[in-house]
């Protein structure tokens, strides 16, 4: 008790976080038992039957299912792969640029992207990629046909992969910058004393220097396997491309919100968020053993 009163500014600061989060994350949790029930509007929470884990079953037996969970993965995956090498090879090559005016302006230029929602650059990725936008203006003009960018379901995917880096990779080399200039200079000095070239400080000076943040970057990320990115695909997708482009969000929200599914869409939630939960666990746990991150 003593320390606690010590200690109550700290507390009293936490306090309408906390708030915010019971509110918010922890009394909706309450919203579960759907999952379980043949919810009925008129009957209620309480009022509903309790079907068990027909939920569940009945999620495992449709196709749209497998689709769901490939897609969510595949397009994870490749978001994972993409920004943490991209922002990494971009920190590296801005690292070594020596004008100072010149380095912000470029980081400046590259981090604007990320202060954009979605809503607005999607809005400007659709207009470019539409039939009669920039782009297939330009492939008509040397005589090429016009390509259904976000109806082919071949494209779809890269393209949100690669409007996902373009948008996050100028923020992401934020970390790598930072791990940078934490590498002793004295290193380089002797590396050109010995006749190094610049690809030979990469390898054995650079990259060993920050290779602790790398594999920490890259442990926790796991966690992130189940998110694709909800508010980018919702705002890109349209019904041609479900099949390569609907993850678990969007299913989530077109069941349990458009079709009024409730039941089915808290069963796909809910096991997407164990999933997830399992994944930052074994993420949190690989931090600890490879790079020696701990919070508790």
């Amino acid at each position: 008790m003593k320390q606690f009163l010590l200690q109550k500014h700290y507390h009293f600061m936490l306090l309408p976080g906390m708030i915010l989060l019971i509110i918010f994350s922890v009394i909706p949790m309450v919203g579960i038992v759907l999952a379980f029930q043949d919810f009925k509007m008129g009957l209620g929470l309480m009022g509903s039957p309790w079907i068990g884990f027909e939920n569940f079953s009945y999620l495992f037996d449709m196709e749209d299912s497998k689709t769901i969970f490939f897609n969510t993965i595949n397009i994870a995956f490749w978001k994972i792969i993409a920004n943490s090498v991209i922002p990494l090879a971009f920190a590296i090559l801005l690292n070594e640029v020596n004008k100072l005016a010149f380095k912000r302006w470029v980081q400046t230029i590259v981090y604007l992207p990320h202060f954009l929602s979605w809503v607005i650059l999607s809005g400007i990725i659709i207009d470019l990629l539409s039939l009669d936008g920039v782009v297939n203006n330009a492939l008509q003009a040397i005589g090429m046909e016009p390509i259904m960018f976000l109806g082919n379901n071949t494209l779809f995917p890269w393209i949100v992969i690669s409007s996902d880096v373009w948008k996050e990779f100028g923020f992401n080399a934020i970390i790598f910058l930072a791990a940078l200039t934490g590498i002793n200079q004295t290193l380089y000095e002797a590396a050109e004393i010995d006749g190094a070239t610049w690809l030979k400080k990469l390898r054995h000076v650079t990259l060993p220097g920050i290779a602790p943040t790398i594999v920490l970057l890259g442990t926790l990320s796991i966690g992130n396997i189940l998110n694709a990115g909800f508010d980018q695909i919702f705002n890109l997708y349209n019904p041609l491309v479900y099949e390569s482009g609907d993850i678990i969000d969007t299913y989530v929200y077109r069941v349990g919100i458009v079709q009024a599914q409730f039941g089915l869409a808290t069963a796909v939630g809910l096991m997407k968020s164990v999933i997830g939960l399992i994944l930052i666990v074994i993420s949190y746990r690989l931090a600890g053993r490879f790079a020696n991150y701990r919070i508790f």
